[in-house]
């Protein structure tokens, strides 16, 4: 069977991309898509691939609105998110200085990134969501979610980078702006992730992979063929970033070589048990900030004949 594919290539999964690894029983067929989320978008609302990768804050707001696909625990990204919140220093130097005032947020509410970033907020900082208004610059890939009050579209014809230079936005989350009055909101963000990690297990997931359920119930295999060939791919992956042979490293891949040395474990473990508490800590996250109106059992959320897996 001929799977139509949606997947960036990165290190994790560059031995599919070049075919040197494959499912067993079935051909990855790949369609490059830059942005990567224009393919999350287009699986949300067409279901026009296979088999995609898919930011995992919007498969947990399509799933709850029920579109028929479903996850298997292939984590191909996972990083930091203190870095991504950018404030101008003339009206909010602190965390807390951002409640009552107005945050802009890159594109959409439920962009994990962003989610990410309020829990840090939250978790870290005690900054309470409900009493920041969230300022969107885009719309939701799952069209059927509802926004909280506190979460509005910017004005037409603005921009989410002018008005935090202009400082009528306090801060943003996922967005760049050359201005000397904005800057990062947490200093020394990068070793702020790496604490996390040491200090309470923070290690944020940020995409998975999802496939269409009429596939998955018409080849029962087809789950844990494609959780095997994605984990034999990231192994050969995290060999080389062990012996320090990946070349021209991304920021992605220095940051998993850090993980690997902080840890001295696999920096992107696949299954849902070695990731289970991060899994939780996003659930309660999304709940906390009205992305779910129910917490999903983590086993829900997976193909059945993967929640035994790891890889």
């Amino acid at each position: 069977m001929r799977l139509t594919t949606v997947t960036r290539t990165a290190g994790a999964n560059a031995a599919l991309k070049d075919g040197s690894v494959a499912p067993e029983g079935f051909e990855l067929v790949f369609e490059e898509v830059d942005p990567i989320n224009r393919a999350f978008r287009r699986m949300v609302r067409e279901l026009a691939y296979d088999v995609s990768e898919m930011a995992i804050t919007t498969y947990l707001c399509a799933r709850e609105h029920g579109v028929p696909f479903t996850a298997l625990p292939i984590f191909l990204v996972r990083g930091f998110h203190h870095g991504a919140i950018l404030c101008n220093a003339t009206v909010a130097r602190e965390p807390k200085e951002l409640e009552g005032r107005r945050v802009g947020v890159n594109r959409g509410y439920t962009v994990t990134t962003g989610v990410w970033a309020r829990g840090i907020l939250a978790d870290e900082h005690g900054v309470d969501p409900d009493r920041v208004t969230w300022v969107l610059s885009g719309d939701e890939h799952v069209t059927a979610w509802r926004p909280p009050p506190n979460v509005v579209r910017v004005e037409p014809g603005r921009d989410v980078a002018d008005l935090l230079a202009a400082g009528e936005l306090a801060a943003a989350i996922g967005i760049e702006a050359d201005h000397p009055d904005v800057r990062p909101l947490l200093p020394d963000a990068a070793e702020a992730g790496f604490a996390a990690l040491r200090d309470r297990g923070h290690y944020p997931i940020n995409h998975l992979v999802v496939v269409r359920d009429d596939l998955l119930e018409q080849r029962p295999e087809l789950a844990t063929a494609l959780f095997e060939a994605f984990a034999e791919a990231k192994r050969r992956y995290v060999e080389r970033l062990r012996a320090g042979q990946v070349e021209s490293p991304t920021a992605a891949d220095r940051t998993y070589a850090r993980v690997l040395e902080l840890t001295g474990r696999d920096p992107l473990p696949y299954g849902v048990e070695p990731s289970r508490g991060v899994l939780e800590e996003l659930i309660r996250h999304a709940l906390r900030q009205r992305i779910l109106t129910r917490p999903p059992a983590v086993e829900s959320l997976f193909a059945e004949s993967t929640l035994g897996l790891t890889g």
